[in-house]
C-alpha cells in the first residue's frame, strides 16, 4: 500500500470552450507523505488555487487521478467524496471565513458539530485544538474581537477539527502581516511536526515556500521542484 495520504497524478484542467479555452492545469502530479510540508509557489493566475481546488476534491480534472486515503476520489460518487472530504481534508482559505456571529471556539468546533459530534464533546476538542494555535483565553471571542493572525490561527485550528490527513492551504498568510505570517508559518510548521499533519500550501511568499520541506514551482501547468 502507498505511504501516500494525497496523490494527485497527471491532473489536466481547462475552462472556457472552443477558441476560447484556457488551459491551466497540464499534467500536474504531486505525491504527499504524512507529516510533510509541501509548497507550491508561482505567479498570480498559474494555477496554484485550480490545483488545490481538485486536490481537494472541490473541483473535478478533465483527466488525472486524485487517491486520498488509499481511494480514487473521483471515481467514486458525491456522497463517498463528500465522505473523504470531510474526513480526510482540511482547508485554510486567505480569507478565514470564520462566522462572525458565533465565537472563535464555536468557530473551531463547527465541523465537528456538523459531522453529528455533541457539542460538549465538539467544544472540548475545540478548546483543546485552540490551546494549541496559541488561543487560550480568546475562547469566548467572536472574530470581530480578534486580530488577523488569531483569526487565521483558528481557521487553522477549525481545519485539524476532525484530525485529517492533509490540510490545504491556499495563501494562508497573504492577508496577513510579517509578524503575524511569521506565527502562521510557525504553527503550520509545529503541526507538521508534532501531529503527523501534511500540509500543501498555494503561496507568493518565498519566505514560506523556502520553509517547506518541498518547495515546488506551478510553471506552465506543470509541477516543477
Amino acid at each position: 500500500m502507498s505511504d501516500h495520504v494525497l496523490s494527485a497524478r497527471d491532473i489536466w484542467k481547462s475552462y472556457g470552450n472552443g477558441s476560447d479555452r484556457l488551459s491551466i492545469l497540464r499534467g500536474a502530479t504531486l505525491e504527499v507523505t504524512a507529516g510533510e510540508v509541501v509548497s507550491i509557489a508561482g505567479p498570480s493566475g498559474s494555477g496554484k488555487s485550480t490545483f488545490l481546488h481538485v486536490c481537494g476534491i472541490l473541483d473535478p480534472p478533465d483527466s488525472g487521478t486524485v487517491t486520498v486515503g488509499g481511494i480514487d476520489a473521483w471515481s467514486v460518487g458525491e456522497t463517498r467524496r463528500a465522505a473523504i472530504r470531510n474526513s480526510d481534508l482540511g482547508f485554510v482559505f486567505q480569507f478565514h471565513h470564520l462566522l462572525d456571529e458565533f465565537t472563535l471556539l464555536e468557530n473551531v468546533a463547527m465541523p465537528s458539530m456538523l459531522a453529528g459530534e455533541s457539542r460538549s464533546r465538539a467544544m472540548e476538542i475545540a478548546s483543546g485544538l485552540m490551546k494549541e494555535v496559541d488561543l487560550s483565553g480568546r475562547e469566548g471571542h467572536f472574530p470581530s474581537e480578534a486580530s488577523g493572525g488569531e483569526r487565521q490561527r483558528a481557521a487553522v485550528a477549525r481545519a485539524l477539527m476532525l484530525s485529517p490527513a492533509v490540510v490545504l492551504a491556499d495563501e494562508p498568510t497573504g492577508n496577513l502581516d510579517s509578524t503575524s505570517s511569521r506565527r502562521v508559518e510557525d504553527l503550520m510548521l509545529g503541526l507538521a511536526e508534532k501531529r503527523k499533519q501534511a500540509f500543501v500550501i498555494a503561496t507568493h511568499s518565498m519566505e514560506l515556500a523556502a520553509r517547506a520541506h518541498r518547495c515546488l514551482v506551478l510553471d506552465d501547468g506543470v509541477l516543477r521542484a
